[in-house]
């Protein structure tokens, strides 16, 4: 059994008891997922099955789309509502063009400090492992590009509070953007009720909630690559993909940067190729037995 399963991650659940949930519900234990989201965080996560697994590195690499809501005045210690307050700042006067006017600066491409409490790995140990120790280390900013940043009113009962909707590449996190909100308009921020509402083409819209998954919802491998270049190949090309054979990039028409999810005449995913410096193209993956 090899396919995708889009969930709608619910609230209070980490991303790793989602993937031991889909293992039961497809009974095999080859399952993973793509991108980790926080366990107060909801919204899309797409879980492999069996050879998929294997893929999961291009779907993690996709833009992503969140929504969540900004909270001026507190700061707190994982940079959402589950930390504790390490902060607190007057700013329930704060205007909603002021807020669009710092978030004009963090649209682009910004340098981003990943916060302690994430699944970055530092020396071999992710960084919420070191923080539920008590440890806090220096963390290196990473360049991450924001395609959109829009700001809208909050609740109405609740001064200081506004809703953003964010496209991001892969490896922004929301809760950093949030805090450093905060931090521009001259106090402190958190993030609160984040749900990813896209990856890559995958949205919501489509995405199975826990309590209604079944192996019914699996998407093929091919659809599952639906937003990778794709190419058609005769039967000849076919063969030597599924042996994990270099080809000839002009003869298989691979057009522009790749990678290129690479199909039989049925439209099956035989392997995902990607380019080198010469005008041959390597299997970076074979999905279909040889």
């Amino acid at each position: 059994m090899d396919g995708l399963l889009v969930v709608d991650k619910p609230a209070g659940w980490t991303s790793h008891d989602v993937v031991a949930r889909c293992r039961r519900v497809v009974g095999q234990r080859r399952v993973g997922h793509a991108g980790t989201l926080d366990p107060d965080a909801t919204g899309v996560l797409l879980v492999g099955v069996g050879r998929v697994t294997r893929l999961l590195r291009f779907l993690s690499s996709s833009q992503k789309s969140y929504e969540g809501e900004v909270v001026l005045g507190t700061a707190t210690s994982t940079l959402d509502a589950s930390g504790v307050p390490t902060g607190s700042w007057e700013m329930s006067s704060v205007t909603i063009e002021e807020m669009r006017e710092a978030a004009e600066h963090f649209i682009g491409d910004i340098d981003q400090v990943p916060p302690m409490v994430s699944a970055v790995k530092l020396q071999g140990r992710r960084l919420h492992e070191l923080a539920r120790a008590g440890v806090e280390v220096e963390r290196s900013p990473r360049r991450v590009a924001v395609y959109r940043l829009e700001v809208l009113p909050g609740p109405e009962d609740s001064p200081g509070v506004f809703r953003i909707e964010v496209d991001c590449s892969a490896g922004t996190y929301i809760r950093s953007l949030a805090a450093d909100l905060g931090t521009a308009l001259g106090g402190g921020a958190h993030l609160r009720n984040l749900r990813r509402t896209r990856v890559g083409s995958f949205g919501v819209d489509e995405a199975h909630p826990l309590e209604e998954l079944s192996a019914d919802h699996l998407i093929s491998p091919a659809e599952a690559m639906r937003d990778m270049r794709r190419i058609e190949a005769g039967e000849e090309v076919v063969r030597l993909a599924s042996h994990g054979l270099a080809l000839d990039r002009v003869a298989i028409g691979a057009t522009g940067e790749g990678p290129w999810a690479l199909l039989d005449s049925s439209g099956g995913l035989v392997a995902i190729y990607e380019a080198t410096a010469s005008d041959r193209v390597v299997a970076a993956v074979v999905v279909a037995p040889a």
